[in-house]
């Protein structure tokens, strides 16, 4: 008898688009939820080939003494050098990507999984995914949600991390679907309808 496929769905949006309470919503209605970012931080301090990995490209201050990531040291190192944000990713995506895999086998009942990454299309990941949801909020609301949520980051920082993650346009040509959460428009019911269809896919 051949394995039932599950069904895999990615969830992404930039920064301040509210893809977390997104996701909140399907897990409510018992969808298993893989957090790539949250996982990608967990591997970064637990998988010792990574460390080694990471050493060895950024020197011996990537790590502090207890072996968990310096990320100040980090930010420094990546925020203004593309060059040395894709060596990073080339090193942790594949890892991330491996840890995926390896959740998806713990869920062989679930009707669909779904996985949350902010950077979905940019690392690629999208490509081992069945359909990709976009969640979709204006430029000048997204500021406002994070200057709230973080308050010690600027307006010029939260602009400039936008600079570094995909147009939402551009985004929302690629999902397969758009959550609209702009404050006018109710997600719950979104949410549901995505449900259905993916119960019924």
């Amino acid at each position: 008898m051949s394995k039932k496929k599950i069904l895999k769905i990615g969830i992404t949006g930039g920064i301040g688009s509210g893809k977390s309470i997104i996701c909140r919503i399907f897990g409510c209605v018992g969808v298993p939820i893989y957090d790539a970012d949250s996982r990608a931080r967990w591997i970064m301090n637990n998988h010792q080939a990574l460390q080694q990995e990471v050493t060895a490209e950024f020197g011996t201050e990537a790590y502090d003494s207890q072996g968990q990531l310096n990320r100040p040291y980090m930010a420094k190192q990546v925020f203004n050098d593309s060059n040395k944000v894709k060596t990073l990713n080339q090193l942790v995506h594949p890892k991330v990507g491996q840890d995926f895999a390896a959740w998806v086998q713990l869920y062989p009942n679930a009707p669909y999984l779904l996985k949350e990454a902010a950077l979905m299309f940019e690392s690629g990941s999208h490509q081992a995914l069945d359909r990709v949801i976009t969640v979709f909020a204006p430029k000048d609301v997204r500021i406002k949600r994070v200057l709230q949520r973080d308050p010690q980051r600027s307006e010029e920082q939260v602009k400039a991390i936008f600079g570094k993650q995909l147009a939402e346009e551009e985004k929302i040509k690629r999902a397969d679907f758009v959550v609209y959460n702009d404050d006018q428009q109710m997600v719950l019911p979104q949410v549901l309808r995505l449900h259905e269809q993916f119960l019924n896919l």
